[in-house]
């Protein structure tokens, strides 16, 4: 298993990671990912630890905190041997103050989220989303303490905007506070606008990529093709339901894109997929989720190889579009913003 350098810290983490998504299925929305229980779970960590993958994924909503409980059932005994990020931010109670990034909620959340894991540490914890009613000193501070505490290891940020994320840096750097140290976004071959503005960020701040949804919200799995609807899995299910909104006929030219190249290197869609993923800019790490062994199995199977420069070529090719302003103007000026400071 491949390790790289986790953003500007001296963590190394294995290229992939396994999101627990799937962990729970307690509620209408995560049941549509998947039902995964105790005993499944330690038989897919198994799986994972075989392949040298020790990082875990999770989040306090996630199946309303079930997940993490699953987790820390699952792990028991060989916590010393996993790394695991879980993220705050997002409601999780009725009460008014149970939402947001404030120092009330984050070190509450903390506490709540280190008990349903059965650990005393989180790896790292991640913003799971940006709240303009905090200020950002006031969360970043809280973050400070907790880690200062050994509470959690490193802190990352997950689907801020480009300002957003600056902003916090440099508060860290004024204040000399905890940094976010890697970005936790939606990028795939269907879904690039991480590009734009939030990997030549990455590159000039040494903030990591952890990838979120690489399969483009269960679309690449070669399920779905042109003039074929997925009939199984996450899609069928209902599952595109709070994800990026794709054309069929961008869809299905990515997708005849990956089957050409599936068909060269004798890998399925969703390796080739995963695997373009890590040849790109800043990424140090893919979550990926599966329902089941088989489908970790196949995930796995994305890593120890390489695309060649025209296969990796013909995918961009196939996924590109056009950048929204001022991105398309910047990329105009490709004498002093060369790729990837400029897609």
């Amino acid at each position: 298993m491949e390790h790289r350098q986790f953003g500007r810290s001296g963590l190394r983490v294995p290229v992939l990671s396994l999101g627990t998504g799937t962990f729970g299925g307690t509620d209408a929305f995560f049941e549509r990912w998947g039902s995964t229980d105790v005993a499944q779970a330690a038989r897919l960590i198994d799986i994972c630890l075989e392949a040298g993958v020790n990082f875990l994924d999770t989040a306090d909503i996630y199946s309303s905190g079930d997940s993490e409980r699953i987790l820390g059932e699952a792990i028991k005994g060989r916590r010393d041997r996993l790394l695991i990020s879980t993220k705050a931010t997002f409601r999780s109670g009725d009460d008014p103050n149970a939402v947001g990034s404030s120092r009330h909620h984050l070190i509450r959340s903390c506490e709540a989220s280190l008990k349903r894991l059965g650990t005393d540490h989180i790896d790292v914890y991640f913003m799971h989303g940006f709240d303009a009613l905090t200020p950002v000193e006031e969360t970043l501070r809280a973050l400070d303490d907790l880690t200062r505490s050994g509470k959690i290891g490193y802190i990352g940020a997950s689907n801020f905007s480009g300002w957003q994320l600056m902003k916090a840096l440099a508060t860290s750097e004024r204040d000399g506070l905890a940094r976010y140290v890697v970005y936790q976004g939606y990028y795939s071959l269907i879904g690039r606008h991480y590009e734009w503005e939030l990997m030549p960020l990455g590159l000039d701040q040494g903030v990591g990529l952890m990838v979120w949804s690489p399969l483009g919200w269960g679309r690449l799995t070669g399920k779905i093709r042109r003039g074929q609807p997925a009939a199984s899995g996450r899609i069928a299910a209902g599952g595109a339901e709070g994800g990026p909104t794709v054309s069929d006929d961008y869809l299905y030219g990515v997708v005849d894109a990956l089957d050409a190249v599936a068909e060269e290197t004798g890998k399925t869609v969703s390796q080739v997929a995963l695997n373009w993923l890590l040849t790109r800019p800043t990424v140090c790490n893919i979550v990926i989720g599966a329902r089941n062994e088989e489908q970790l199995r196949q995930n796995l199977g994305s890593v120890g190889w390489t695309l060649t420069p025209d296969q990796i070529a013909r995918l961009d090719a196939a996924s590109r579009e056009n950048p929204v302003y001022p991105y398309w103007h910047q990329m105009g000026f490709d004498e002093r913003n060369p790729k990837p400071t400029a897609w």
